[in-house]
């Protein structure tokens, strides 16, 4: 007896194995993570980006059950690490740790020559804390306050080297910014990363530095480098002493940088939601608070959707810094 045959039409076949795609798409980010997490630093290390993602690195693992493992890819700011993030694999298992420069002041430095886009390539998952930045002389540097620093780069203009983590990083947009609000013209000497920038201030091989405050502060209180102010919207706790930039006279410098952790796009919510809770249940222990804090940092967990703004604010900030401080990579 012939068995019979009904046929099976392409658009039923396409649709079945649409629903079974979604069906193993859905198991895979319930068993979500399954193996070691990548968290790329686009960054050397040592820095305060770097800081931040190994605390994460060590707690939120905890909360996930699986490794997550530092990379460290520093270049052109931070948007060589960045680009590469953008262009994983949207499973969950790449992330990258986003701060205002990589999403912020290289965009408005590098233009269309950026290979990606801060706001359409990447999934915001959580911000995690907001430092202070510092401008610091080195301790042998003759001028130990702001206003005798900028009688010194007014009498020799463009003498005064100052380092910064890389041509078009936030720490070279703010100080060229800074520049042009107070009439000096410094030179400016970019590194590939903050940790070897702090390393060649701290030796002396370069005037002065801006740098996170928590990467800085261990060498302003041994007496390495000297702190003339800090970015912030009020004076830090650790640097009590140290006046803002706004006190100073230049309120328009803003209130400090930001970094938090984004995942490539497309990467599905369901992931999203689970790193994010993952990455704040670890912001609460006791630990984490008090090495952030010892750090000069302060913890601002948040959604996907507040990290999305806080995003596309950066973006607009430094694009008018850009304009006003005439910064472009060539």
């Amino acid at each position: 007896m012939t068995t019979p045959h009904f046929p099976i039409s392409r658009r039923s076949a396409a649709l079945a194995l649409a629903v079974f795609a979604a069906l193993g798409a859905s198991a895979a980010q319930a068993d979500y993570p399954d193996r070691p997490i990548k968290l790329i630093v686009p960054f050397a290390a040592s820095g305060s980006t770097d800081l931040a993602a190994r605390l994460i690195g060590e707690y939120a693992s905890r909360e996930l059950g699986q490794a997550i493992v530092i990379e460290n890819r520093a270049g052109a700011g931070g948007s060589l690490g960045m680009d590469m993030v953008a262009k994983s694999k949207p499973d969950g298992y790449t992330l990258g740790m986003a701060t205002m420069s990589t999403h912020g002041s290289n965009v408005a430095a590098y233009g269309s020559r950026l290979k990606y886009d801060p706001v359409k390539d990447f999934v915001p998952v959580s911000n995690v804390a907001t430092v202070p930045s510092v401008l610091a002389v080195t301790g042998k540097f003759p001028a130990k306050n702001m206003p005798d620093f900028l009688a010194l780069a007014k009498k020799e203009p463009a003498k005064i080297t100052f380092a910064s983590p890389g041509t078009g990083s936030l720490g070279h947009s703010n100080i060229e910014y800074f520049s042009s609000l107070a009439g000096i013209k410094l030179l400016h000497v970019p590194y590939k990363g903050s940790g070897m920038a702090l390393n060649d201030a701290i030796a002396g091989q370069v005037d002065a530095i801006t740098d996170n405050l928590p990467s800085a502060l261990p060498h302003i209180k041994a007496g390495r480098l000297h702190a003339l102010a800090v970015l912030s919207d009020k004076r830090n706790p650790a640097l009590p002493d140290v006046p803002t930039y706004g006190e100073l006279g230049f309120p328009q410098m803003g209130n400090g940088g930001w970094f938090g952790v984004v995942a490539p796009a497309g990467t599905p919510a369901p992931i999203v939601k689970k790193l994010n809770q993952a990455i704040h249940t670890a912001m609460k222990q006791p630990d984490f608070i008090k090495k952030m804090e010892e750090a000069g940092a302060t913890l601002i967990p948040n959604t996907s959707e507040q990290f999305q703004a806080q995003i596309e604010q950066a973006v607009q900030r430094y694009q008018n810094v850009a304009k006003v401080a005439k910064i472009a990579v060539e």
